[in-house]
């Protein structure tokens, strides 16, 4: 039976290459247990920690977030899969999110990364224990990155 899944649209390779960098990389499973081809959208959907992921764009768009991230983030698959990564931070905090991103870059993934972020209705919210890495296929060519986390808190007010 089909996937009623907003992310439904996502391309099988790209889910793919989510699970499958991060394990390059960090040498751990993404998800916390094995799943078969067929069942890996779900997984990643169900996941009780946020995952998003972001292409290779100029000003990289997310192209995936779980049920758990447009949850924090309170967006639609649809307007969250429009939205440049960098609006996910806070103005103040791009700065810094840009250099976060640079040391994945230049490390292929940073691990317990903490940073404030911001949901489309304005509320604020700390993620820590973040995972960012690069998304590299098996033959090493880059596609973007990704980040798994969880949320320690929410902020009220702009």
């Amino acid at each position: 039976m089909p996937s009623s899944r907003p992310c439904e649209g996502v391309a099988e390779v790209r889910l793919r290459l989510i699970v499958g960098s991060y394990a390059r990389l960090t040498g751990r499973a993404l998800l916390d247990s094995e799943v078969g081809a067929s069942d890996l959208r779900e997984a990643l959907w169900q996941a009780p920690r946020a995952i998003v992921a972001h292409g290779t764009e100029t000003d990289p768009v997310f192209f995936y977030g779980n049920q758990r991230a447009l949850e924090l983030f309170e967006m639609s698959f649809e307007q969250f899969a429009r939205l440049p990564s960098r609006l996910s931070a806070e103005p103040l905090a791009q700065a810094a999110r840009e250099k976060l991103l640079a040391e994945v870059s230049r490390r292929g993934y940073i691990e317990d990364y903490s940073g404030m972020r911001v949901a489309s209705s304005g509320r604020r919210f700390m993620i820590t224990g973040a995972t960012v890495w690069n998304l590299l296929d098996e033959a090493g060519i880059y596609h973007g990155q990704a980040a798994v986390f969880v949320p320690a808190s929410s902020c009220t007010g702009s």
